[in-house]
């Protein structure tokens, strides 16, 4: 009896480019907001521009000396023409984006003394049209995407570091387009910092509360954090931090003692977390062999399991979702990128171009381009399932709907 030909599934699709320059392993990577450029930060030190384009490097600075390396690279529309690196040499730096290409120097340099594993979150804002279409619960309000006010006492403008933890969050005014969050100098702890003034905004827990007592000493190292605020929440910054144990926390900076809540969803480190462009849920990854995507129920300040997914090879370094909120990615130590529908939760393809452990995936704002990055140092460009251009009836209604 003849058998039965199963169809062959689809092959995976080949990077459209592949930027090589980098003599170390790449760490990370970030796509700037409006620019065409894609930054990418290397274990010796060097942070590098590349143009999109012609998919050459406009510029390279050595940003960070010795062999600490940039651990983490971020650029984001509050930004404008800056970008962010973060050391192993407990220091992040601000770049000014020049003709060019980067600045020689750093406008800024911000002493974290923090040398951590941990890769640090610009505040991440839900825009409006994800708020609409997916429901949030909270309701639109006069707060702008991209700013973030945090503030019950319009008289201050900056909390002094050693007064940041007495104040519990009230008093501090900023914006949350200059706030960044990172693992503290004391490991169980997440701080928020002011990129404008390099200063320490607040620590999480609060100094008074990271005793020996305290339940994060107990989770061991801070591995991962996500800054992000929420509609109707009088723009308070929010932080999710990922332990050493595999638990995750969810914080309010106006209750700097406690954490909101907390939830143990992997088994290892949880290494990894990614905030989706609503603010309503996100994904983790760890040390263990499960990607898992979780809702956030923000009028309870709780986690809900929606999706765990089992891999057959543990390891999962880095996580992203789209902008718009169709698909999600990984970046594994077993040298695959993996894709999934992040509504779904189901997978879409593994990608196995890189030769050595991945380290990071991250997303262009217009969700046209991919970007992984990997120890064989390289970083390749993916165009994956781009989006759908907008019917004319579609703009239409969009118009109608804004005037």
């Amino acid at each position: 009896m003849a058998r039965l030909e199963r169809p062959r599934r689809r092959t995976p699709p080949d990077p459209v480019a592949v930027l090589r320059g980098h003599r170390a392993a790449v760490n990370d990577a970030c796509f700037h907001p409006s620019l065409p450029l894609l930054f990418s930060g290397a274990a010796d030190g060097e942070l590098r521009a590349w143009d999109t384009a012609s998919h050459r490097t406009a510029s390279s600075v050595w940003a960070h000396a010795g062999t600490a390396g940039v651990y983490s690279v971020a650029a984001g529309a509050g930004l404008g023409n800056k970008i962010i690196s973060q050391g192993r040499d407990g220091t992040c730096k601000c770049w000014v984006i020049e003709e060019a290409g980067l600045s020689r120097r750093p406008l800024l340099t911000i002493k974290t003394s923090t040398y951590h594993f941990c890769k640090m979150s610009l505040v991440k804002s839900p825009s409006s049209t994800h708020s609409a279409r997916e429901g949030s619960s909270w309701p639109p309000s006069d707060v702008e995407p991209q700013r973030v006010t945090i503030e019950e006492n319009a008289e201050s403008h900056v909390v002094n570091t050693r007064e940041g933890a007495q104040e519990q969050g009230e008093g501090i005014t900023s914006s949350g387009q200059n706030l960044m969050a990172i693992a503290g100098q004391e490991s169980s702890q997440v701080e928020l910092w002011d990129i404008t003034s390099a200063r320490k905004i607040i620590s999480l827990p609060q100094s008074s509360s990271a005793n020996t007592d305290h339940p994060t000493k107990q989770k061991g190292l801070c591995m991962a954090v996500q800054a992000f605020t929420l509609y109707g929440s009088a723009g308070y910054v929010n932080i999710l931090s990922s332990y050493e144990d595999g638990s995750t926390l969810w914080w309010d900076i106006r209750k700097p003692g406690l954490p909101l809540s907390s939830v143990k969803y992997h088994s290892e480190s949880a290494l990894s977390i990614a905030i989706d462009g609503s603010c309503n849920g996100g994904i983790s990854g760890g040390a263990d062999d499960k990607v898992v995507m979780f809702t956030l129920d923000h009028q309870k300040g709780a986690f809900t399991l929606r999706k765990e997914i089992e891999l057959e090879r543990p390891g999962i370094a880095g996580t992203s979702i789209r902008q718009d909120n169709k698909i999600a990615a990984t970046a594994g130590w077993d040298h695959r990128i993996r894709v999934y529908n992040y509504n779904k939760g189901n997978a879409l393809a593994v990608l196995k171009y890189h030769s050595d452990s991945c380290s990071a995936v991250t997303f262009s704002s217009d969700c046209k381009l991919m970007a992984s990055c990997s120890t064989d140092t390289t970083v390749a460009l993916w165009e994956l399932y781009p989006p759908k251009p907008e019917s004319k009836v579609d703009i239409t209604k969009t118009d109608e709907a804004s005037c």
